[in-house]
């Protein structure tokens, strides 16, 4: 199911409708649509025998360092070697095959060649909390503590944005409460500095929340005109596609998928939970690919200005459940499985042409 992204959409149409038919038509912005960019049938293995690789970054050098989830390691992974272990992080959870807290989401620092940075997302005893580190000391410091934590529902994922600022995905933690209590960091996007302090342009002064009404975020990606889109696990029936409006309330616990509710903003596109179960996503060119765990696939969706196209789903059964994807500095879209019991890898994709 397709959506526009309402608060945007509707105010673009009143002023299609002041201006004229005929401006308007003349000025539209083309219907999003289906743009192959890679090679999905025949895939590069680049590491095997891991065990729910969660976060996925790349360095300089271009090789990759990728976190299990629940060993706390972190990986060098690469196209001409083994994966190593570089170092761990102490995390808890991995419990059960139900415990979702770990070690979760892996950004680089933008200006790492200088400052060493890596970041993390890692589960503690009190709390999730986001940490950096350098890669040959792996001394976290926290820099951004009190994040609920539960068994599931936890969010993780970590990427800087255009804006040089670090965008932190959390989730509800099991207390649908926390999606619309402004005072809790639970089901939220946040937006922080680098050194985990809140920046001065954040929609809602001093707080590093960045939007709201979120009950389980897991991906996060860009497009060329600095537009972030957004995908969300949803309860029992419907998950989601979003563009973030900075400030924004999407809805949840009170609306799952689209509600059609004026302090709300609706989804792009909705996916019936067996068919998605979204976590990571890429935007590469006009083109969005959501990462499916139940799903068992990687859904491409057609994207541009805040709007979405129809959904069309390849690797559907061939990898397993899909937990992260990311455009690899070769040009290559990598992807992480996560299917646990030491049978996950990840795999890359050539581009079209390349």
């Amino acid at each position: 199911m397709r959506r526009r992204l309402p608060a945007i959409g509707a105010a673009l149409a009143v002023l299609a409708l002041v201006v004229g038919t005929a401006t308007a038509a003349a000025e539209a912005a083309p219907e999003p649509r289906q743009d192959p960019t890679f090679d999905f049938n025949t895939g590069d293995t680049v590491a095997t025998g891991l065990t729910i690789p969660w976060g996925l970054g790349f360095l300089p050098d271009g090789s990759g360092i990728v976190a299990e989830r629940n060993s706390g390691d972190v990986l060098r992974i690469g196209t001409d070697a083994d994966p190593v272990v570089l170092g761990t992080l102490d995390v808890v959870g991995g419990t059960s095959q139900l415990d979702e807290r770990g070690l979760l989401g892996l950004a680089i620092s933008p200006t790492f060649t200088t400052d060493g940075w890596v970041y993390a997302y890692v589960s503690t005893a009190e709390d999730n909390r986001v940490v950096r580190f350098t890669l040959d000391r792996f001394e976290p410091e926290p820099i951004v503590t009190g994040i609920p934590s539960a068994l599931n529902h936890n969010g993780g994922r970590l990427s800087f944005g255009p804006d040089g600022k670090l965008y932190i995905t959390t989730g509800d933690a099991n207390d649908t409460a926390n999606a619309q209590d402004l005072d809790s960091l639970g089901g939220k996007i946040l937006r922080a500095n680098a050194d985990g302090s809140v920046p001065e342009d954040n929609p809602i002064p001093e707080s590093l929340v960045y939007t709201w009404g979120n009950r389980n975020v897991q991906g996060l990606s860009w497009d060329a005109d600095g537009g972030l889109y957004f995908s969300e696990l949803g309860q029992n029936t419907w998950d989601e596609l979003n563009y973030a409006a900075p400030g924004a309330n999407y809805g949840w616990p009170q609306v799952e998928g689209s509600g059609g509710e004026p302090e709300f903003v609706d989804p792009l596109v909705t996916w019936s939970t067996a068919e998605a179960s979204p976590s990571g996503s890429e935007v590469v060119g006009d083109t969005i690919y959501v990462a499916a765990l139940r799903g068992q696939r990687l859904w491409t969706v057609p994207v541009a200005g805040g709007e979405a196209g129809e959904p069309v789903a390849v690797l559907e059964g061939v990898l397993g459940r899909i937990r992260t994807v990311e455009l690899g500095p070769d040009g290559w879209l990598w992807v992480a499985t996560s299917n646990g019991g030491g049978q996950d890898k990840v795999v890359r994709y050539r581009p079209i042409g390349g």
